[in-house]
């Protein structure tokens, strides 16, 4: 009997969706985009944040004003109630996001940490 391991991934993908975490996450993020203020703070500081991945990805130094000025946004939209509660839904759909990752990486792991042995 072969297995569909795609199948089981949309399957999983279904159930994601049907979790408590990601409807949580999906109700504070309408929350946000439903607020023109929180939306427009939140997109700043995707924006930012995106900048300063992209600088790291290619090698590039981040700047000590860039660095102040992520802290600072950070800060700002910590102080919305409804970002804070999408950023605090987000970090628990990641740790699930990492959860399920370890899981989905256990083979591999056991398969090479034998062989390192």
């Amino acid at each position: 009997m072969a297995v569909n391991l795609y199948d089981a991934a949309h399957e999983l993908e279904n159930l994601i969706r049907q979790s408590d975490e990601y409807k949580s996450l999906k109700n504070m993020y309408d929350a946000v985009n439903a607020d023109p203020q929180a939306r427009i703070m939140f997109d700043n500081f995707r924006q930012i944040q995106m900048n300063l991945q992209q600088k790291q990805m290619m090698g590039q130094e981040i700047s000590p004003q860039e660095v102040d000025q992520a802290q600072k946004t950070v800060t700002l939209v910590q102080q919305n109630p409804k970002i804070a509660g999408l950023m605090q839904a987000e970090q628990r759909m990641g740790m699930v996001i990492g959860e399920l990752n370890q899981l989905i990486m256990k083979p591999l792991e056991e398969l090479y940490g034998v062989q390192q042995r």
